[in-house]
């Protein structure tokens, strides 16, 4: 199984304002991620933009589905684990997705092969579409932790374009959305971040919280600023919140309970909301 990992030097302390973009410095830290060697995965399923994302084409490959008095909650599931030679995409909307054939020729713009593994109905989450991405270039899965941030963001994009009445459902509506979410989940109550024993060599670091446009590269750099290296897991989009797995390792052990600690504190710096305009710089 191919992974992802990232090492680099702890950086200078700051605050951190929530980006709706990719600064140089997140570019350097991501352009470090190297791939690591296939470990056992997790038996664990969970329940970020510098790449312009390119806009779907027809809306009539869409099929919508009856209205419904509550919308669905949008789920999107960037599964790295699962499949040793193929980055697993999964996109639910209740019942009102249909062929996807907008967001796949999206997709292929990116400059990535898409084929359809399958697609299942649900009587708790709906109609769900599975998607194996590989690039185009090398036929491998996705490694480049940009490019799995604008998959993320093309599939949310092609699913408010088709489907407008999600955009209230997800955080990204407030900037790519016709409608933006009627409340705001507070950071201090939606952030939970457990760590636990993942093998001999690494541990599994689990994370919830809310949901904005480069998360995934400030999770990163807050991780890689105490010099804990990263093995990319999976990445959800559900609704407002974002759920994250990611293996980690310290120097090729895992991590102590010490180091838990500071990784579990450096997460909650980064991912706090500021509380002046002042701060978030």
């Amino acid at each position: 199984m191919a992974e992802m990992a990232v090492t680099a030097a702890a950086a200078a302390a700051g605050t951190l304002r929530p980006c709706t973009g990719v600064s140089a410095r997140s570019v350097a830290v991501l352009g470090r991620w190297r791939p690591l060697a296939p470990a056992a995965p997790a038996k664990l399923r969970l329940s970020s933009p510098a790449v312009r994302v390119p806009r779907a084409t027809s809306p009539a490959a869409v099929e919508d589905g009856s209205n419904t008095d509550t919308d669905p909650i949008p789920k999107i599931i960037i599964d790295q684990d699962s499949d040793p030679d193929a980055t697993i995409v999964e996109v639910t909307l209740g019942d009102r997705l249909g062929d996807l054939l907008d967001t796949m020729n999206a997709l292929k713009n990116l400059g990535l092969n898409v084929n359809k593994a399958s697609v299942c109905l649900d009587s708790a989450t709906g109609k769900c579409n599975t998607f194996a991405l590989t690039k185009a270039s090398t036929g491998r899965k996705i490694d480049d932790p940009e490019l799995l941030e604008a998959v993320r963001l093309t599939i949310i994009n092609t699913m408010i374009q088709y489907h407008p009445e999600s955009s209230s459902q997800l955080a990204m509506g407030a900037t790519f959305g016709p409608e933006a979410p009627a409340e705001q989940v507070d950071v201090d109550i939606a952030t939970h971040i457990d760590i636990y024993d993942d093998g001999p060599e690494r541990s599994l670091l689990v994370l919830e919280t809310a949901d904005r446009p480069g998360l995934l590269i400030d999770l990163v750099k807050a991780i890689s600023d105490i010099n804990v290296t990263v093995h990319f897991g999976e990445f959800d989009t559900e609704g407002l919140l974002a759920k994250a797995k990611f293996h980690v390792s310290y120097r090729g052990k895992p991590l102590i309970k010490a180091l838990q600690q500071v990784l579990s504190n450096s997460l909650r710096y980064y991912l706090r909301r500021p509380t002046t305009e002042e701060g978030s710089f």
